[in-house]
């Protein structure tokens, strides 16, 4: 099994151990990111080009602990993760935005340390400790 592999059985039983949309959604969204054309960096990049780059930066180092919905359609304008999570998650794509703006600055704080992602290697450790908070 691998990496992506143990991130998405993490998803899952996360998501439907919690049964909030929030759960739902933090299931669906690292789903849909590990079948994400460059994953975390991937939506790192997203963000940069969306003229988000500052904010990627104060929540990498945790300096930001939320966003808004209308931020996270901005730096996620273009890539479908909002359309996929939600998908995934069952749920509408406006609760998939208002779950990410807490949901998201979270992910970046762990998955891409100092606006970094993560080494492949320890993407399934941080998946587990990240979703180990929300349920």
């Amino acid at each position: 099994m691998g990496i992506l592999d143990t991130i998405q059985a993490l998803a899952g039983q996360a998501g439907q151990a919690a049964g909030t949309d929030q759960a739902k959604v933090a299931g669906g969204f690292i789903e849909a990111l590990t079948q994400h054309p460059e994953g975390i960096q991937g939506l790192l990049n997203s963000f940069k080009q969306n003229g988000m780059e500052e904010h990627v930066g104060a929540w990498s180092t945790g300096q930001n602990a939320t966003a808004t919905p209308e931020q996270v359609q901005q730096g996620l304008s273009g890539t479908g993760l909002i359309e996929k999570t939600a998908e995934r998650a069952g749920v509408s794509p406006q609760i998939v935005q208002t779950a990410l703006a807490t949901i998201l600055p979270m992910a970046i704080q762990h998955f891409a340390p100092n606006g970094q992602a993560a080494e492949q290697g320890s993407l399934g450790g941080l998946a587990q400790q990240f979703l180990g908070k929300l349920v």
